[in-house]
């Protein structure tokens, strides 16, 4: 298959979907320009903060845009790329960017609220109390595995203890992409400078940060990584949005339109073919089967819970009108779903771009090696393309890695945050004050040491351990977040039978894909062996919990939708 013709194709069905069944949500659900939203309503300087569309674009996208798109395609696609390829597509356009720009309007038009909310004002205080705790659990899968691909990605040495320049640059480049972000933050609050000012501005900073990471690279080893991540996320969890969460977000959309906009010029130079099968049968070599598989396997490009919680938790306290929903909430997801498509592309045409010399004899053995990551293969396959547009491959090589880094990073911190105010929520009494334990507990600087901590016990059993039950318990979020949002629509007398098909649809997969990850740990605990308890006991654990939570949930929110009827 011609890899610039599938991604020719990919980006004229995104564009139509944007403008035709975007819009049409748009319309079905109706906006109103001249409301004033939460922002405006509850600005605290903290958590809601009125911003121009485009600040929360970048915040909106560079959060949902983790690790996921890389790692999930390339994941699948040992089932050939064309299945991979047919759920981003269809996943992006009817599941996710309707279940990112639902969640998103949703919470706007309803003062802020997030979705655990939402669901205690429209089917009762019980099932907000589970949603909250499902959301707490989940997230403490995401810090894991995304904390553990991070380090994983910084780590200075390889197994020969040979120091690699492109992770130590790409560990200098985000150290100082820290110290850099707030300071731009407290310029942009200081001076109230916005539009082309800010735009120079911001890409100076990134230029300036790129050289100077490539010139003075850190080379810490993996564990030490660890540690240093799970500090930056706690910081980035507890601070105002606009210091550090905010700016951060905004300078890194730049890294990340700037890869895709490199990867799109690549393939159109290069011209690519995918020489990876389209399809190699129902049950790959692993054992796995296509269902349920793919559809956990790919989340963030197609359809991610997490992203629901990153509309309804924080860019709807920041949207400045009601306008900008469709932008931040659909557009971001399909924006993503194109970055998916193009890691199929590139990832699945490695080995044409080898044997025709993109790839030289050193990239080549990175990208096709055994136990190369999905973050290696992109990262290399994309390094090559833009080495033929003039870009040295050694300065390339370390840009691209922390490309792709950034996007497990971005999402971190804003999980980290997610997770803390999930946790504080569960505990959040409406009707009487709370006692000294409750207090404790709710401080949002122990509620993020907690969440931390349960985040880094996940990650000790690393990123591919974490995975499957992370994407179960991801598209279960989705699909408890798709009937939630079709309780609100159908409560304030708007159309939700858009979101029926996608909820059932991911209640079946998930609730599938959950119960073969219990019955796999059980295995090596009573049969094959090598179970370990800190890791796969806890992981049984959070399993068996995510599936009584989520039929609980649904349950409740099922009857609600039953029951309630049209104003």
């Amino acid at each position: 298959m011609n890899g610039l013709l599938l991604l020719c194709i990919s980006i004229a069905i995104l564009v139509a979907a944007y403008l035709l069944y975007g819009r049409y949500l748009v319309k079905t659900w109706g906006i109103d320009v001249n409301a004033k939203t939460p922002a405006y309503q509850r600005e605290d300087g903290v958590d809601f903060v009125p911003s121009n569309k485009w600040e929360v674009f970048a915040h909106q996208f560079s959060s949902i845009a983790g690790a996921g798109p890389v790692t999930g395609p390339v994941l699948a696609m040992v089932f050939g790329w064309l299945p991979a390829f047919l759920w981003v597509l269809i996943g992006g356009i009817f599941f996710g960017a309707v279940q990112d720009f639902g969640a998103l309007y949703a919470s706007v038009k309803s003062k802020g609220k997030s979705m655990g909310q939402l669901i205690e004002q429209y089917i009762g205080k019980t099932g907000r109390r589970l949603f909250f705790l499902f959301s707490w659990l989940f997230t403490l899968l995401v810090i894991a595995a995304f904390a553990d691909m991070v380090a994983g990605t910084f780590n200075g040495f390889n197994e020969q203890g040979t120091k690699l320049l492109a992770n130590g640059a790409a560990g200098s480049i985000s150290i100082l992409y820290v110290f850099v972000a707030i300071a731009f933050g407290l310029f942009l609050k200081k001076t109230k400078i916005s539009g082309w000012k800010q735009l120079v501005l911001g890409l100076v900073l990134i230029c300036l940060m790129l050289f100077v990471g490539i010139q003075f690279p850190v080379y810490f080893t993996k564990q030490t990584w660890i540690y240093i991540v799970f500090v930056y996320i706690f910081f980035a969890s507890v601070t105002p949005i606009w210091i550090l969460k905010q700016p951060r977000d905004y300078l890194t959309t730049f890294l990340f339109i700037g890869m895709i906009m490199f990867a799109v010029v690549g393939v159109i130079i290069s011209n690519p073919t995918i020489t990876t099968p389209a399809f190699t049968g129902f049950q790959s070599a692993t054992g796995s089967y296509l269902f349920p598989t793919l559809f956990v396997t790919i989340a963030c490009g197609a359809v991610s819970g997490f992203h629901s919680l990153v509309s309804s938790e924080t860019s709807s306290k920041q949207i400045s009108n009601e306008k900008d929903m469709l932008q931040v909430g659909y557009g971001s997801m399909l924006l993503e779903s194109l970055l998916a498509i193009l890691v199929i592309v590139i990832v699945g045409s490695l080995t044409s771009l080898s044997d025709s010399g993109v790839l030289n004899e050193t990239l080549s053995s990175m990208a096709l090696a055994q136990g190369a990551t999905p973050f290696t293969k992109f990262s290399v396959g994309v390094t090559g393309l833009i080495h033929q547009l003039g870009m040295p491959q050694e300065y390339g090589l370390c840009i691209m890695t922390m490309f792709v880094s950034a996007l497990a990073l971005t999402s971190l911190d804003a999980v980290a945050r997610i997770g803390r105010m999930s946790f504080q929520e569960f505990f959040e009494v409406n009707d009487k004050k709370p006692g000294k334990v409750i207090s404790f507990l709710t401080n949002k600087y122990v509620a993020t040491l907690l969440t931390l901590a349960g985040g880094y016990l996940l990650s000790l059993g690393g990123y591919l351990n974490i995975w499957p039950l992370f994407g179960s318990a991801n598209q279960l979020l989705a699909a408890m977040v798709l009937i939630s949002i079709s309780v609100f629509l159908k409560v304030t007398g708007r159309k939700g039978f858009m979101l029926y098909i996608p909820m059932i649809a991911m209640l079946v997969i998930t609730m599938t894909s959950l119960g073969l990850s219990v019955y796999n740990i059980c295995m090596k605990l009573f049969i094959s062996g090598g179970f370990v308890f800190m890791t796969d006991g806890l992981q049984l654990f959070i399993a068996l919990l995510l599936m009584a939570l989520g039929i609980l949930i649904f349950v409740g929110s099922s009857k609600k939708l039953m029951e309630t009827k049209n104003d």
